[in-house]
């Protein structure tokens, strides 16, 4: 992919603040002295059976990439791929579950685009505002901040047992809840705070976004393993090597600039890199704001939010797991 990417034409423009150049979530471009526009887009095939659940989940996943550029979502288009053998209504109960998200977000759905497959797909390109002095990046991590993660990892792990029929409904819906979940009450917690960096955790796993991070900040993350929150259905499943294929592909990019310091099990191991789907935040904040923005979210998120490392000097490694 990089290959390809490296060889599309550059753009140049003083008011695009965050562009290509950088492994960011979305897009970020300055209309004027008060006001920037986040523009991203994202859509994947279902993770769930329930047609109405998929599309919420699907919904939240889209909305999260403004969030985490600390902006609010105002519009947002649907992406549909869907087949002409399935019922009609499937879609119409897909298209609900997105837009009644999009409408928890207090954005509006101003239309969309849909094209035949064999396979549905959904999701949204979305457009968000934010300050141009108060966009949050994936590069502006500093030595000495703490690092912290708004909902727990396994959900990939978790939607792989889904498919194959493995879990029972309460996990079923544990993971569902935790998808679902827009990142919109984390967010709002670390506006009011102010923090140095921050992404979404979705498909490239904890680790393989921690890297992004780091490499962008130029830093080195420590992550503290045993304060990760897990779903803990997902561990018993890793330990029986129900481990999404994604997850290996994560492994692969990111094994040579890691290290793992402690002998760590290698089932937390495989939910470090496990893609998840609508994760939650990776926060980094100054030492003396973070028990604060703690408060906040203890009070007002609705996932298990937890410090999960500290961010450090540049060592021989951008990412070490203790």
């Amino acid at each position: 992919m990089a290959q390809v990417l490296c060889h599309l034409p550059k753009f140049n423009d003083d008011n695009l603040l965050v562009g290509l150049d950088k492994s960011d979530d979305a897009a970020v471009y300055k209309i004027n002295e008060d006001t920037a526009v986040i523009l991203t887009m994202d859509f994947f095939t279902p993770v769930v059976d329930d047609p109405y659940t998929y599309g919420q989940i699907a919904a939240a996943n889209s909305l999260s990439d403004i969030y985490a550029m600390g902006g609010k979502p105002v519009t947002a288009m649907n992406i549909v791929c869907f087949p002409n053998c399935l019922p009609v209504d499937i879609l119409g109960k897909i298209l609900r579950g997105g837009a009644d998200k999009v409408l928890e977000a207090g954005a509006i759905v101003a239309g969309g685009h849909s094209v035949e497959d064999n396979e549905p797909k959904y999701g949204l390109s979305v457009m968000g505002l934010v300050h141009p002095n108060k966009v949050v990046t994936n590069s502006g991590s500093k030595p000495g901040d703490i690092l912290i993660l708004t909902k727990p990892l396994g959900t990939g792990i978790l939607n792989t047992a889904i498919k194959a029929d493995l879990i029972d409904k309460e996990t079923i819906e544990k993971a569902v809840e935790v998808m679902a979940y827009l990142n919109k009450d984390a967010c709002e917690a670390m506006q009011k705070i102010g923090v140095n960096s921050c992404t979404d955790i979705t498909g490239f796993g904890l680790l393989g976004h921690a890297l992004e991070m780091a490499e962008g900040s130029n830093v080195t993350i420590e992550l503290w393993s045993d304060y990760i929150p897990i779903i803990t259905e997902s561990i018993d499943l890793a330990k029986m090597g129900i481990i999404p294929g994604g997850a290996y592909r994560n492994a692969e990019h990111v094994e040579n600039k890691v290290i793992f310091k402690n002998d760590i099990k290698q089932e937390i191991k495989d939910i470090l890199f496990d893609p998840q789907t609508s994760g939650g935040l990776l926060i980094s904040v100054s030492e003396d704001k973070s028990e604060e923005l703690m408060k906040l979210l203890r009070e007002n998120n609705k996932t298990d939010s937890s410090i999960i490392g500290r961010v450090k000097t540049m060592t021989d490694k951008p990412l070490e797991v203790i």
